[in-house]
């Protein structure tokens, strides 16, 4: 994967996944705030006038991220402009596209570019580049699976005192994962939140696995350990769908609120004295 540059300046990078349904159906999963918060982060839009202008996506507390919607054409394409990763960035722009395939399915196709003179920003999008095919195998599940059905997140991000192997390793020892390939079942051991489904994808190259879940309701986890130039750190996040997910979610979060505090609690901060 590498940045595609043009004579005008123009630097993206693509990204690109098949998956089933119509293109109606795909578009509801990659255009709208409900469909787009079933598989990626929570999403809002802004409609004037019955056509969307703006798009927020939460990243998490303070990472919010506003676009302008530049074009809109369903079940086709849209794109989006915003600022810059951090002041001083050229603007981003993103174009989501579907294509119709034989056999009941589409191709979703995800470029995000740039204008510069220099290669100062293209790690930025290779980073960017990096990060997509995890969300997009979560969309593939979605439409897969969970079609037409919003969602309701829980997520959590903890350091870890250890290399990126380390946080991997303990986090999937710690949930039960170890020994287990794609397509069979789990359930986690005692002392973790009920928990269980079948294993979807797991990868040590990056860290990264996805979970289809029957129990405590119908979703998906994403588990991952990776760093970033700071402490190693595990991350673990919930879609659960359906109408009982509120309920469920409210149930659970305390469950697993208790759990990483156990397993994996937060460094304390030194103490400097008084």
């Amino acid at each position: 994967m590498s940045v595609k540059k043009e004579a005008s300046g123009r630097r993206s990078v693509q990204v690109e996944v098949e998956v089933p349904g119509t293109p109606e159906e795909v578009w509801q999963a990659i255009a709208t705030g409900p469909g787009i918060s079933s598989w990626f982060v929570p999403a809002a839009f802004e409609v004037r006038d019955g056509k969307p202008v703006g798009v927020t996506l939460n990243f998490g507390p303070g990472m919010e991220s506003a676009s302008a919607v530049t074009a809109w054409d369903p079940p086709r394409k849209w794109a989006t402009q915003s600022a810059g990763w951090v002041p001083g960035s050229p603007p981003l722009a993103n174009e989501w596209s579907i294509e119709a395939r034989g056999g009941g399915a589409c191709i979703v196709r995800i470029v995000q570019s740039l204008f510069a003179s220099t290669d100062d920003w293209d790690s930025q999008l290779e980073g960017a580049e990096h990060g997509w095919p995890g969300f997009l195998r979560a969309l593939r599940i979605y439409l897969t699976h969970f079609r037409g059905l919003s969602s309701v997140q829980m997520k959590w991000m903890v350091p870890f005192a250890g290399t990126e192997a380390e946080a991997w390793e303990s986090l999937t020892a710690a949930m039960g994962l170890k020994g287990l390939s794609v397509g069979q079942r789990w359930t986690a051991p005692a002392g973790v939140p009920p928990c269980g489904g079948v294993v979807e994808y797991f990868t040590q190259n990056p860290y990264d696995a996805l979970l289809r879940l029957d129990q405590p309701g119908p979703g998906l986890a994403a588990l991952g350990a990776f760093n970033c130039g700071g402490p190693s750190m595990i991350a673990l996040g919930f879609y659960l769908y359906g109408d009982r997910a509120g309920t469920t979610v409210a149930q659970q979060t305390p469950l697993w609120e208790a759990w990483f505090q156990e397993r994996f609690p937060m460094p304390k901060e030194p103490d400097n004295g008084g």
